[in-house]
């Protein structure tokens, strides 16, 4: 019988071993168990995948609306209440003649302000209040000037590239129909680096884009600073970044000649209030923060900027709104500094300086929301 006892505990051991090997690969207990419906929901959300699905779906809609947003506004500008300057008289015949051919061919957006001469006509132009000045004769039966059958249009091409194109082109067609000729003159010509007037444009877009770029990047590598140190660094990254922006284009390039200290402190607000302005939304928001920021900065605030193409030809909504937000502020100003030197005016800044305000005081009033920041730990706790 003793001889038969290893031999029994042996297969008994074999017997186990076996059946070991046939559970490991059996369903058993809770871990065998198939997931319910409600449990495989909980896990996808506490996953990865819930943000990065909403995100492909944001994307997809976000690239439409971007190329939605500058196609409606840019892709056929159309003549909204274009204002222009009329001297001397224009009750003639050919006078109302022109000026209704004038306002059908440009669909009754031509607004016409009378003056009593062309210098009090020329100082509103250099305000930005007209964008054209529209010498209308009398008419040979009210003049002895043999010269007096002619219509001069002085545009300003400073004052909106696209405005101009669009009056110097229509302007001698209308003439051709009532049989009058037509002069027409830019007096405030684009700079030779800039034929089209688009390098405002760009640099300003460049000093909106990489102001909130910025502050993600504070967000994601510098997420330990504290909120007083966060506006500080905000405040550095404008100022270098918009530096380098009007030394490319003005020193290096020479597409503009800027006026090299106020266009860089124009570059340098901007650039401050779309970082506080993607602050504001991270504080409020999260992660999200980008929705609101990509949605105000870029798919409103640059198409209705005024940049690419002059607020008279823009969607009139969008000419409105565009004038109080960052984008449409900072190329108010930046344009006025670079072409009408002497004429600037205080709303553009006023409007940065409001949003970078209210950004600045909805992060510091709600700060504790705001992710990342370090904990002050007193001396003595941490001895």
């Amino acid at each position: 019988m003793p001889d038969h006892e290893p031999e029994q505990q042996q297969h008994e051991a074999g017997g186990a071993q076996g059946a070991g090997a046939q559970g490991a690969g059996a369903p058993h207990g809770a871990h065998g168990r198939v997931p319910t419906r409600s449990e495989r929901w909980d896990a996808f959300k506490q996953g990865p995948f819930l943000p990065a699905t909403v995100l492909v779906f944001i994307l997809a809609a976000a690239a439409g609306l971007f190329a939605g947003s500058y196609t409606y506004s840019m892709a056929k500008p159309t003549p909204h209440h274009i204002p222009t300057a009329v001297v001397n008289s224009s009750d003639s015949a050919r006078g109302k003649a022109f000026l209704e051919g004038m306002e059908k061919a440009l669909n009754a957006s031509l607004e016409v302000r009378r003056y009593g001469s062309r210098a009090a006509a020329r100082e509103d132009m250099e305000e930005q209040k007209v964008f054209a000045i529209l010498d209308v004769p009398r008419g040979p039966e009210e003049s002895s000037d043999k010269s007096s059958g002619k219509v001069t249009l002085d545009v300003s091409g400073a004052s909106g590239a696209s405005v101009a194109q669009v009056l110097a082109e229509t302007a001698p067609k209308v003439g051709e129909k009532v049989g009058v000729t037509v002069a027409v003159k830019d007096v405030n010509p684009l700079q030779e680096g800039d034929p089209r007037g688009l390098a405002i444009f760009y640099i300003s877009l460049a000093a909106v884009i990489i102001g909130f770029v910025g502050a993600i990047q504070l967000s994601v590598h510098a997420r330990g600073l504290n909120p007083a140190e966060r506006i500080g660094f905000t405040v550095l990254y404008a100022l270098l970044g918009a530096f380098v922006i009007a030394a490319v284009v003005d020193w290096w390039l020479g597409a503009l000649d800027l006026p090299f200290v106020e266009s860089w402190l124009i570059l340098a607000l901007t650039m401050f209030t779309s970082g506080m302005v993607f602050t504001m939304f991270n504080t409020l928001f999260g992660r999200w923060a980008m929705i609101p920021t990509w949605g105000l900065m870029v798919l409103l605030g640059n198409p209705s900027s005024g940049g690419a193409v002059s607020w008279p030809l823009l969607p009139s909504v969008l000419g409105h709104i565009g004038q109080w937000l960052p984008p449409g502020a900072s190329v108010n100003a930046q344009h006025t500094a670079v072409y009408f030197g002497g004429h600037q005016h205080a709303f553009p800044f006023l409007v940065l300086a409001g949003w970078a305000l209210l950004s600045s005081t909805v992060f510091w009033v709600w700060r504790h929301r705001h992710p990342g920041g370090r904990v002050s730990v007193p001396a003595h706790a941490g001895a």
